[in-house]
Protein backbone atom coordinates (compact mmCIF):
# COMPACT_ATOMS: atom_id res chain seq x y z
CA UNK A 1 0.00 0.00 0.00
CA UNK A 2 1.34 3.22 -1.61
CA UNK A 3 0.58 4.75 1.83
CA UNK A 4 1.43 2.33 4.31
CA UNK A 5 4.63 0.81 3.16
CA UNK A 6 6.86 1.79 6.73
CA UNK A 7 4.37 0.07 9.17
CA UNK A 8 3.94 -2.92 6.69
CA UNK A 9 0.29 -3.30 8.19
CA UNK A 10 -1.83 -6.00 6.58
CA UNK A 11 -4.89 -4.54 5.02
CA UNK A 12 -7.79 -7.29 4.75
CA UNK A 13 -11.24 -6.28 3.01
CA UNK A 14 -14.71 -7.86 3.67
CA UNK A 15 -17.43 -7.76 1.32
CA UNK A 16 -20.89 -7.06 2.89
CA UNK A 17 -22.76 -8.07 4.64
CA UNK A 18 -19.37 -9.79 6.54
CA UNK A 19 -17.54 -7.17 8.82
CA UNK A 20 -14.27 -5.59 7.98
CA UNK A 21 -11.63 -7.45 10.53
CA UNK A 22 -10.76 -5.36 13.75
CA UNK A 23 -7.32 -7.35 14.87
CA UNK A 24 -4.40 -5.90 16.13
CA UNK A 25 -1.77 -5.28 12.98
CA UNK A 26 -3.96 -5.34 10.62
CA UNK A 27 -6.31 -2.56 8.37
CA UNK A 28 -9.84 -3.57 7.62
CA UNK A 29 -11.97 -2.42 4.97
CA UNK A 30 -15.38 -3.55 3.89
CA UNK A 31 -16.55 -4.02 0.18
CA UNK A 32 -20.06 -3.90 -1.07
CA UNK A 33 -22.10 -6.87 -2.13
CA UNK A 34 -20.91 -6.68 -6.07
CA UNK A 35 -20.20 -10.19 -7.16
CA UNK A 36 -16.25 -10.77 -7.09
CA UNK A 37 -13.96 -11.55 -10.18
CA UNK A 38 -11.69 -14.38 -8.99
CA UNK A 39 -8.69 -15.47 -10.36
CA UNK A 40 -5.86 -17.64 -9.17
CA UNK A 41 -2.13 -16.84 -9.58
CA UNK A 42 0.30 -18.67 -8.27
CA UNK A 43 -1.59 -20.25 -6.33
CA UNK A 44 -3.55 -17.87 -4.49
CA UNK A 45 -7.21 -17.02 -5.11
CA UNK A 46 -7.04 -13.26 -5.98
CA UNK A 47 -9.35 -10.60 -7.01
CA UNK A 48 -9.22 -9.33 -10.79
CA UNK A 49 -6.81 -6.41 -11.52
CA UNK A 50 -9.29 -3.85 -12.43
CA UNK A 51 -11.42 -4.65 -9.64
CA UNK A 52 -8.44 -4.24 -7.15
CA UNK A 53 -7.84 -1.37 -8.44
CA UNK A 54 -11.42 0.11 -8.16
CA UNK A 55 -11.31 -0.78 -4.39
CA UNK A 56 -7.81 1.06 -3.68
CA UNK A 57 -9.40 4.50 -5.04
CA UNK A 58 -10.98 5.49 -2.07
CA UNK A 59 -8.00 5.98 -0.11
CA UNK A 60 -4.94 5.74 -2.74
CA UNK A 61 -3.99 8.96 -3.90
CA UNK A 62 -4.47 10.46 -7.48
CA UNK A 63 -1.05 9.98 -8.55
CA UNK A 64 -0.44 6.59 -7.08
CA UNK A 65 -3.86 5.32 -8.65
CA UNK A 66 -1.91 6.64 -12.12
CA UNK A 67 0.96 4.93 -11.38
CA UNK A 68 -0.73 1.46 -10.69
CA UNK A 69 -3.43 2.03 -13.87
CA UNK A 70 0.32 3.06 -16.00
CA UNK A 71 1.89 -0.18 -14.62
CA UNK A 72 -1.11 -2.30 -15.22
CA UNK A 73 -1.67 -1.45 -19.00
CA UNK A 74 2.26 -1.55 -19.12
CA UNK A 75 4.61 -3.57 -20.63
CA UNK A 76 4.00 -6.81 -18.87
CA UNK A 77 0.29 -6.62 -20.45
CA UNK A 78 -1.32 -7.09 -16.89
CA UNK A 79 -4.78 -5.89 -18.64
CA UNK A 80 -5.82 -3.47 -20.79
CA UNK A 81 -6.55 0.28 -21.21
CA UNK A 82 -10.26 -0.86 -22.57
CA UNK A 83 -10.32 -2.50 -19.55
CA UNK A 84 -9.84 -0.08 -17.23
CA UNK A 85 -11.79 2.12 -19.29
CA UNK A 86 -14.73 -0.29 -18.97
CA UNK A 87 -14.70 -0.61 -15.21
CA UNK A 88 -14.81 3.01 -14.59
CA UNK A 89 -17.58 3.36 -17.01
CA UNK A 90 -19.69 0.84 -15.79
CA UNK A 91 -19.15 1.17 -11.82
CA UNK A 92 -20.24 3.36 -9.31
CA UNK A 93 -19.69 4.44 -5.65
CA UNK A 94 -16.43 5.60 -3.41
CA UNK A 95 -13.72 6.43 -5.35
CA UNK A 96 -15.66 7.15 -8.47
CA UNK A 97 -14.45 10.52 -9.31
CA UNK A 98 -11.16 9.61 -7.95
CA UNK A 99 -10.84 6.54 -10.88
CA UNK A 100 -12.14 9.03 -13.56
CA UNK A 101 -9.62 11.11 -12.50
CA UNK A 102 -6.55 8.51 -13.16
CA UNK A 103 -7.36 7.40 -15.81
CA UNK A 104 -7.36 10.42 -17.72
CA UNK A 105 -3.48 10.28 -17.15
CA UNK A 106 -3.06 6.74 -17.58
CA UNK A 107 -0.84 6.15 -20.88
CA UNK A 108 0.03 2.88 -22.59
CA UNK A 109 3.74 2.34 -22.08
CA UNK A 110 5.37 3.46 -19.01
CA UNK A 111 7.62 0.82 -17.73
CA UNK A 112 8.11 2.68 -14.01
CA UNK A 113 6.37 3.98 -11.79
CA UNK A 114 9.41 6.91 -11.48
CA UNK A 115 8.59 7.41 -14.71
CA UNK A 116 4.86 7.97 -14.51
CA UNK A 117 5.43 10.47 -11.79
CA UNK A 118 8.09 12.62 -13.76
CA UNK A 119 5.45 11.96 -16.22
CA UNK A 120 2.74 13.64 -14.31
CA UNK A 121 4.99 16.36 -12.63
CA UNK A 122 6.14 17.65 -15.94
CA UNK A 123 2.85 17.85 -17.04
CA UNK A 124 0.64 19.39 -14.06
CA UNK A 125 3.68 22.25 -14.79
CA UNK A 126 2.37 23.36 -18.21
CA UNK A 127 4.92 21.26 -20.30
CA UNK A 128 3.74 18.96 -23.09
CA UNK A 129 2.91 16.10 -22.90
CA UNK A 130 6.03 13.74 -23.93
CA UNK A 131 6.31 10.56 -25.48
CA UNK A 132 6.91 6.95 -23.57
CA UNK A 133 10.13 4.85 -23.92
CA UNK A 134 10.42 5.47 -27.67
CA UNK A 135 13.01 4.14 -29.31
CA UNK A 136 15.72 5.79 -31.74
CA UNK A 137 18.15 4.47 -33.75
CA UNK A 138 21.15 6.16 -35.99
CA UNK A 139 21.34 7.09 -39.62
CA UNK A 140 22.04 3.92 -40.88
CA UNK A 141 19.68 2.00 -38.55
CA UNK A 142 21.83 0.87 -35.73
CA UNK A 143 20.08 0.94 -32.54
CA UNK A 144 20.78 3.47 -29.70
CA UNK A 145 18.65 3.46 -27.51
CA UNK A 146 15.12 3.56 -25.66
CA UNK A 147 14.41 6.80 -23.89
CA UNK A 148 12.12 6.62 -20.90
CA UNK A 149 10.36 10.14 -21.89
CA UNK A 150 11.25 12.27 -25.45
CA UNK A 151 10.13 15.47 -26.79
CA UNK A 152 10.76 14.50 -30.49
CA UNK A 153 9.66 17.74 -32.03
CA UNK A 154 12.16 19.54 -30.07
CA UNK A 155 14.67 16.52 -30.14
CA UNK A 156 14.93 16.60 -26.20
CA UNK A 157 14.96 13.18 -24.43
CA UNK A 158 14.53 13.11 -20.41
CA UNK A 159 16.33 9.91 -18.89
CA UNK A 160 15.56 8.95 -14.77
CA UNK A 161 18.54 7.87 -12.68
CA UNK A 162 17.75 6.19 -10.14
CA UNK A 163 20.32 5.09 -7.24
CA UNK A 164 21.14 1.71 -8.69
CA UNK A 165 22.47 3.41 -11.61
CA UNK A 166 25.19 5.20 -9.89
CA UNK A 167 26.31 1.40 -7.38
CA UNK A 168 26.44 -0.55 -10.29
CA UNK A 169 29.79 0.64 -11.92
CA UNK A 170 29.37 -1.44 -14.79
CA UNK A 171 25.44 -0.17 -15.44
CA UNK A 172 26.77 3.44 -14.91
CA UNK A 173 29.87 2.74 -17.89
CA UNK A 174 27.55 1.48 -20.17
CA UNK A 175 24.76 4.42 -19.29
CA UNK A 176 27.38 6.94 -20.13
CA UNK A 177 28.44 5.14 -23.18
CA UNK A 178 24.73 5.66 -24.27
CA UNK A 179 24.29 9.38 -23.15
CA UNK A 180 26.99 10.40 -25.11
CA UNK A 181 26.14 8.07 -28.08
CA UNK A 182 21.78 10.13 -27.75
CA UNK A 183 23.70 13.57 -27.74
CA UNK A 184 25.57 11.93 -30.64
CA UNK A 185 22.54 11.66 -33.25
CA UNK A 186 21.31 15.44 -31.87
CA UNK A 187 19.85 14.81 -29.42
CA UNK A 188 19.54 17.47 -26.32
CA UNK A 189 19.53 14.81 -22.79
CA UNK A 190 18.26 15.66 -19.56
CA UNK A 191 19.26 13.25 -16.72
CA UNK A 192 17.02 13.26 -13.73
CA UNK A 193 18.23 12.49 -10.38
CA UNK A 194 16.02 11.24 -7.26
CA UNK A 195 16.54 14.65 -5.51
CA UNK A 196 15.16 16.48 -8.54
CA UNK A 197 11.59 15.12 -7.91
CA UNK A 198 11.75 15.60 -3.74
CA UNK A 199 9.10 18.08 -3.28
CA UNK A 200 6.73 18.73 -5.83
CA UNK A 201 9.87 18.10 -8.62
CA UNK A 202 9.88 22.06 -9.47
CA UNK A 203 14.14 21.32 -9.99
CA UNK A 204 12.95 18.37 -12.81
CA UNK A 205 10.00 21.31 -14.04
CA UNK A 206 13.16 24.02 -14.60
CA UNK A 207 15.82 21.15 -16.12
CA UNK A 208 13.53 19.72 -18.62
CA UNK A 209 11.48 23.24 -19.43
CA UNK A 210 14.92 24.92 -19.58
CA UNK A 211 16.01 22.31 -22.19
CA UNK A 212 12.82 22.63 -24.37
CA UNK A 213 12.97 26.50 -24.84
CA UNK A 214 16.38 26.43 -25.75
CA UNK A 215 15.26 23.28 -28.57
CA UNK A 216 12.43 26.29 -29.58
CA UNK A 217 9.55 25.63 -27.74
CA UNK A 218 7.42 28.30 -26.68
CA UNK A 219 5.18 28.12 -23.39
Amino acid sequence: MPSDRRSRLLHVAARRPDREPRVAGVVGHRLGQRTPDIRVVDGLRVEHSVKAWRHVASWWGRTELVVAGDFLVGRQGVVTLDELTREVVTGSGRGQAALESALADVRVGAESPTETRLRLVLCAAGLPEPLLNPVITAPDGRFVARLDLAYAPWRVAVEYDGRQHAEDRAQFERDADRWDDIRQQGWVLVRILRHHLHGDGRIAVRMVAGALRAAGWTP
